[in-house]
């Protein structure tokens, strides 16, 4: 009686909508049902794909994607299984034909879906076959799909908090990048279980939901994206205060620190020092969260957008070591600061470090404004050393680049 009592309140929830609150996601469906799709031209080297997204009040929504792999290229042996990889865009951003490209040249099926419901110019070639880069196409090029489902504004990232998720953008973003993930999983020239996922800046706040809640994927990269958004200098601290009594309801539902306790998948963890869209304190805890093993890559002053954002080489490292059995990047230990101002990390790597170096700052204010000064750093038996880290100092962090020109960072260090 007890298990038909509680099988029939899940019932009424449903039915009531109650089930389709905020924060919830439909997994087992979204990980086991490929959506209906249509590629307009299966000879194309870049394919364009339209796929069923989630129905936004009862109606039918449709998102655009771009894919390309060995086999749109005809570089595919016969039998052939390869690793794949789901490209999440940022804010003003859309399916990037350049960033499919990229991958498909290193191996990979590669799907990137546009999440404002609209569909970018078609890519161009040269006389030679050669991609025409046009990562950098006007947005008014951009047309919106009849059924393309939510836009990609503040309103509907924040302001539609309350009620179901039906106009919810981050509940929309998440099903529909777990939705491509299972579509490009089911292709026959794919290997299902050898798959990535990396976003840049909304993109990477949307990785770290996805890895959270799909833990089909190997690895994982978010870009610039984080957690904590509601706190210190995040330029999206103040949409969130705004929303004044469903302020917590936002966080609780859409902050990555809500579920990124939840994610196993390998990350590398990649952003700049002065970022301002996701600043380096609530970086540091958002990867502290995460229970998979991590990797950080902090650059000095790293560059906000889209293609400053898949042009680091960690990237695809990082993915291959992964996916097919590549040298992995080095992995830095847990630092360590003396009471002179020794700053040390003990690190493995199946290559040689070349150089490693201590960057730090003692600035107050808005960490964009912070200037940074750097330490020349020794290298010996596994171990990274820096002396003369100032007492003044209050962030800081080692960085180690080996013989491919690879760069990680440790942790950061805060005082």
């Amino acid at each position: 009686m007890k298990a038909l009592f509680f099988l029939s309140v899940s019932l009424l929830l449903i039915q009531s909508g109650m089930a389709d609150t905020p924060g919830s996601w439909p997994i087992e469906r979204l990980k086991t049902e490929v959506p209906a799709y249509h590629i307009e031209d299966e000879t194309a080297p870049i394919q364009s794909l339209i796929y069923e997204g989630e129905p936004v009040d009862g109606k039918p929504t449709e998102v655009f994607a771009f894919y390309a792999s060995p086999k749109t290229l005809g570089t595919l042996k016969e039998a052939e299984k390869v690793p794949a990889v789901v490209l999440i865009h940022g804010g003003g951003g859309t399916a990037f034909s350049d960033w499919v490209w990229l991958w498909a040249q290193r191996g990979y099926a590669a799907i990137a879906m546009d999440l404002s419901g609209r569909r970018p110019p078609a890519p161009t070639f040269d006389e030679n076959g050669n991609k025409i880069p046009d990562a950098r196409h006007p947005k008014e090029a951009r047309v919106r799909l009849e059924k393309g489902g939510l836009d990609h504004t503040g309103v509907e990232k924040f302001e539609s908090i309350g009620g179901n998720r039906d106009d919810d953008w981050p509940f929309h973003a998440v099903a529909n990048v777990m939705k491509a993930h299972t579509l490009i999983r089911s292709l026959p020239e794919v290997d299902p279980d050898k798959t990535a996922v990396t976003g840049i800046s909304w993109g990477g706040y949307t990785t770290c939901l996805a890895a959270s809640l799909d833990d089909r994927f190997k690895a994982a990269v978010p870009v610039y994206g984080c957690g904590f958004l509601f706190e210190g200098e995040s330029v999206q601290k103040p949409s969130i205060d705004a929303l004044d009594d469903r302020r917590e309801a936002w966080i609780a539902a859409y902050d990555p620190s809500s579920h990124l306790g939840k994610c196993t998948v390998p990350t590398l963890w990649v952003n700049g020092t002065h970022d301002n869209h996701y600043v380096l304190d609530s970086y540091a805890k958002s990867y502290s969260l995460v229970q998979g093993p991590g990797t950080i890559r902090i650059e000095p002053r790293m560059r906000h957008g889209h293609q400053p954002g898949w042009e680091p080489k960690e990237i695809g490292i990082f993915v291959d070591s992964l996916l097919i059995g590549g040298t992995p990047l080095p992995k830095v230990g847990e630092m360590s600061v003396s009471d002179d101002g020794e700053v040390s990390v003990e690190y493995q790597s199946g290559i040689p470090i070349k150089t490693a170096e201590l960057y730090y700052t003692s600035d107050e204010g808005l960490r964009t404004e912070r200037k940074w000064k750097s330490l020349a750093a020794s290298i010996e038996d596994g171990k990274v050393n820096a002396e003369g880290l100032p007492a003044t100092a209050n962030t800081w962090i080692l960085t180690l680049t080996d013989e491919r020109d690879a760069m990680v960072s440790s942790k950061v260090g805060f005082r």
